[in-house]
């Protein structure tokens, strides 16, 4: 049999990507363009083609039906390198013409964010100022030095709630608290979660395929390494509900494997 035979002709798996969220505070292209510019201080390649969530989160009021230029307001985001995928905090009313233009409907937090609000007008009369430091100009997205910081584990001390999403970028996570139903938790490494996990949990989210999943207590609603998933709608198996477990990836599937801690 050929190779391409072998080849399935669909697969799908849980795919993590984390996106930039631009909070804007107006609408009006001109500040908005002023705005982007503030922000990556005219360097062209400031945003490296990121996908990119339009927050209206941060408008005084909700905007009216056909009042946002969708097409020119991607087409500034696209100039910039940024990619925008989704809105957030959108009215019910916006949500027929957004899907219009190619863009989906966000209701979940990411991990990086940084405001695209009006610069404020000048003053009627000149005052001396002193200039921020070039760090300050560019906090709102922090870009890599030329000696990048290791990456260190990181560890959330309190529950994650319902709708609420954490992800460690480039290595482990470690959770000392409950991980509720509607939660979602992801790492490039592994998860260790040393109490009850409910929601999602998605380890090796950039193809680590040695990365697991190790919780004392697992009630998950679904578990994922390397984009491999399993849910589990009907419940855990009887010898692993709210027991200590640990996902690892072989061949290809989740192997669901009883802890003893003693």
């Amino acid at each position: 049999m050929s190779k391409n035979q072998t080849r399935k002709p669909l697969e799908i798996k849980i795919s993590t990507v984390v996106a930039v969220a631009a909070l804007i505070g107006d609408t009006d292209l001109d500040k908005l363009s002023s705005a982007v510019a503030e922000v990556t201080g005219g360097t062209p390649d400031y945003f490296e083609d990121e996908f990119t969530i339009i927050d209206l989160g941060n408008l005084q009021a909700l905007p009216a039906p056909g009042s946002i230029a969708w097409s020119d307001l991607i087409a500034l985001f696209r100039a910039h390198r940024l990619n925008p995928v989704a809105v957030r905090n959108a009215p019910e009313s916006l949500e027929q013409e957004i899907r219009g233009h190619g863009l989906s409907i966000d209701g979940m937090d990411q991990s990086r964010t940084f405001e695209l609000t009006p610069p404020p007008s000048p003053p009627a009369e000149p005052v001396s100022a002193v200039p921020p430091a070039p760090e300050a100009q560019h906090a709102p997205v922090a870009k890599n030095s030329a000696s990048p910081a290791p990456v260190a584990t990181k560890v959330i001390d309190t529950p994650v709630r319902s709708g609420q999403r954490v992800y460690a970028r480039g290595g482990d996570l470690v959770i000392m608290a409950t991980v509720n139903a509607g939660a979602e938790v992801i790492a490039d490494g592994s998860i260790h979660v040393y109490a009850p996990l409910r929601g999602r949990a998605l380890a090796g989210a950039a193809g680590a395929a040695d990365a697991r999943i190790i919780t004392t207590c697992m009630e998950a609603e679904l578990v994922s390494i390397a984009g491999v998933y399993r849910t589990f709608d009907d419940g855990w198996p009887k010898e692993l509900k709210a027991k200590p477990v640990q996902v690892l990836l072989q061949d290809d599937r989740l192997d669901l494997r009883p802890m003893a801690l003693k």
